[in-house]
């Protein structure tokens, strides 16, 4: 079997046609449309139609919070024409073909548990860190999608008491790559992109100041993470986890903070093991296709 699967994000959608070895035939990406529903539509279409005689259906990821069982979008996250729409029987109709949806973070949680860095875990996490913060929890041996299909959004905890309810004071403001980049700005005035500031690091000390402080921002909310859910792994997710440094520096951290915790015997009952995810920037495409054969038997 292979399947047409769309990684949806606010900027581009990323586009595979895959089959059951999770092998890539053919790959591409295009800008995400910025206005309606029908240009999004005709835009999937024009990139399934293409492959129609290979593909026997579309998995989606995508922002919002996704009722894969009903293929309806409930909240449409970046792309706001998205919200409260029948996104998967519209598809279907348009291309088709059966379409299976599935939360772009929970996709990512999909991919790392059955073949990634999750493999095995009872209780996991995935902590994507891109343009805000995604997230996928594993709980009890399944990905947990939660009544209202927001389990997992990282983006919207507030970390900071004094401006409860600001979007400056949610955690994908304070733990997303641009706040990272925001911080070496303040630091020397120069607005550069991931690939530059990563280069950097080995020369510039303001880069490597940047790095610390928000390496310890993000090892800040692990530690919340893990007294919620007795957390075993989590893994660290996005394009800027292939960077090795950041991993090591995030665990760096939150060794720290257990080290200088007020109660000392916590650093020796709490094991989580911090890990980059194995997939990367392929985690959604991967999970989508893996959402759809977990639904394969079932009508959407």
């Amino acid at each position: 079997m292979k399947l047409m699967v769309f990684d949806v994000g606010g900027t581009e959608i990323k586009y595979a046609l895959m089959d059951e070895d999770l092998k890539i035939c053919d790959r591409g990406y295009v800008s995400t449309p910025k206005n309606s529903f029908d240009e999004f539509a005709d835009q999937i279409y024009e990139i399934y139609i293409k492959h129609k005689d290979e593909a026997d259906g579309i998995a989606m990821s995508l922002p919002g919070f996704v009722d894969s069982e009903k293929g309806r979008v409930n909240g449409g996250g970046a792309l706001r024409y998205n919200q409260r729409t029948e996104v998967g029987p519209l598809l279907e109709e348009k291309c088709g073909c059966k379409v299976v949806l599935i939360n772009d973070g929970k996709a990512a949680a999909e991919a790392e548990f059955a073949k990634g860095s999750l493999i095995g875990c009872q209780n996991g996490a995935v902590f994507v860190i891109g343009t805000g913060v995604g997230g996928g929890l594993i709980v009890n041996g399944e990905v947990v999608m939660g009544k209202h299909f927001s389990a997992g959004e990282f983006s919207f905890i507030n970390v900071d008491q004094n401006h409860f309810g600001q979007a400056d004071s949610c955690l994908g403001n304070i733990c997303s790559a641009l706040a990272m980049l925001r911080k070496y700005e303040e630091k020397t005035g120069e607005v550069i992109d991931g690939r530059e500031f990563f280069k950097r690091l080995e020369s510039d000390d303001k880069a490597k100041e940047a790095l610390d402080e928000f390496s310890e921002d993000v090892a800040k909310e692990i530690y919340n993470l893990y007294w919620l859910l007795d957390l075993e792994k989590i893994a660290i997710g996005g394009g800027i986890s292939k960077q090795v440094i950041l991993v090591d520096k995030i665990r760096e951290k939150f060794h720290l903070i257990l080290n200088d915790c007020f109660i000392p015997y916590f650093k020796n009952i709490i094991n989580i093991e911090i890990v980059p995810a194995t997939f990367g920037n392929d985690a959604n495409l991967i999970g989508a296709f893996i959402a759809y054969l977990r639904r394969g038997d079932k009508d959407v």
